[in-house]
């Protein structure tokens, strides 16, 4: 892997990606803010309310962790996996659970915490089988919304930001499992994943 310094205003640590980003999206000051007006904002809709907040692995877990800590009332926390994608770039459209929950959400308001809804297809699957589970309540939460590639008609109830059609990693997002680290968003120069 190769080793450069972003010439950007985010103070961080040099990390080896930084050669594989193109330019940075979102600074880690920027999704810090994002993220606490978000948790504000959700404490505020669901006071009073048994509030399950689920995390979509693996992709959302950082997000997921800051979001959390932003959140002043009362929840539990479960997790959930799923995928289309594996390790391509594009979708394959076949959706693949490897981790169903842990807590019975009947009756419960869910929360599901996703990093990029972007075609939509494995959220569509998640909706329908957590709708058969009877909760309360069913709300989507994302970090980054893609809307340019939607391909079924899901739409997020909470979002940090709107993104444009670019490959974007960092703050959890990864291609093939790298670049999760990274502590802003970036867009991934074209040549790593061509």
């Amino acid at each position: 892997m190769e080793t450069g310094v972003l010439d950007n205003p985010t103070n961080h640590i040099c990390f080896e990606a930084d050669a594989s980003i193109k330019s940075i999206l979102y600074t880690k000051e920027e999704l810090d803010s994002a993220v606490a007006n978000l948790g504000k904002k959700i404490s505020n809709d669901y006071k009073g309310k048994e509030l399950i907040v689920v995390c979509v692995l693996k992709g959302s877990v950082i997000f997921f962790s800051d979001l959390i800590r932003n959140i002043s009332c009362d929840c539990k926390i479960d997790f959930i996996g799923a995928s289309s994608y594996g390790c391509e770039t594009q979708s394959s459209g076949i959706i693949r659970m490897y981790k169903d929950l842990d807590l019975d959400i009947k009756d419960k308001h869910v929360l599901i915490v996703e990093d990029i809804l972007d075609t939509a297809k494995t959220m569509d699957y998640l909706i329908h089988m957590l709708k058969g589970k009877k909760p309360a309540g069913l709300k989507i939460c994302t970090l980054l919304d893609k809307k340019a590639r939607r391909e079924v008609d899901v739409s997020a109830d909470y979002k940090c930001f709107d993104v444009a059609n670019e490959f974007v990693v960092g703050y959890g997002l990864d291609f093939n499992e790298e670049y999760r680290n990274l502590p802003y968003i970036g867009i991934l120069k074209e040549e790593k994943y061509n």
